[in-house]
């Protein structure tokens, strides 16, 4: 006769079933399973699926398309070496996004604390201004009131996202760019799914502001003056 603990489930084992129904529901989780146990071509694969999405979620943390590939390629090496401890208790993305974050977000604290990056005041204009003042001396720059094709919108809009303050242009980022829900985005920043909800209110709002002046007239908007205030808040 059998022990009353024998029917009791085993932690290992409760814990390989919800693997195995994770991985059932996400394939990019049964690969980076398949990266635990040291297959590489599985590694490969997310490599291909991922890079370009790190990329983008990365200069949404520093404008340089250099640095930015050099930590998403950080950001896979962590991946790697952390393969041994992995466990799929979220989609991968948001795993995945999870480290892109903390990563994204060290480096622009160590980069503070060297006093490697100032913000530049040409002139005594606002880094979103400068960044703004791009798009609008493009050739159609000068047409008050124009009709934009999709190529125009979509570029003006990164734009304007990477005007955003910090923890807003990553929740839109990975909101609008990269399909996630509020609660993965909450789990990929560390934050409350009502905090993100927030959060993403008042960037649309601040986005609004950014375009509306430069969609009407053709006119250079100015940063809403609360953007840092609202992350504060959020904190």
């Amino acid at each position: 006769m059998s022990s009353p603990s024998s029917n009791v489930p085993n932690a290992s084992d409760e814990a390989s079933k919800v693997a195995a129904e994770n991985a059932h529901l996400d394939p990019d989780v049964g690969l980076m399973l398949r990266v635990k146990n040291d297959d590489s071509s599985a590694y490969k694969e997310l490599l291909e699926r991922y890079q370009t999405r790190v990329i983008r979620l990365m200069l949404g943390w520093v404008n340089s398309r250099e640095q930015a590939e050099d930590l998403a390629q950080e950001v896979f090496l962590r991946v790697y070496r952390s393969r041994k401890s992995y466990e799929p208790t979220a989609k991968f993305s948001t795993w995945l996004f999870r480290i892109a974050n903390n990563l994204g977000h060290n480096a622009v604290r160590d980069r503070a604390r060297r006093k490697e990056y100032q913000l530049s005041k040409n002139e005594g204009m606002s880094t979103t201004s400068i960044r703004m003042e791009n798009v609008a001396t493009a050739p159609s720059g000068s047409m008050p009131t124009r009709k934009l094709d999709s190529t125009e919108r979509a570029a003006m809009v990164q734009q304007a996202v990477q005007a955003l303050g910090e923890r807003q242009r990553i929740a839109m980022t990975l909101s609008k760019f990269e399909g996630l829900s509020y609660q993965e985005i909450s789990e990929s920043m560390d934050m409350s799914v009502k905090a993100v909800k927030s959060l993403l209110s008042r960037a649309r709002v601040n986005l609004r502001a950014l375009l509306q002046p430069y969609l009407d007239q053709g006119l250079v908007p100015k940063s809403p003056s609360n953007i840092d205030e609202v992350e504060e808040e959020d904190s």
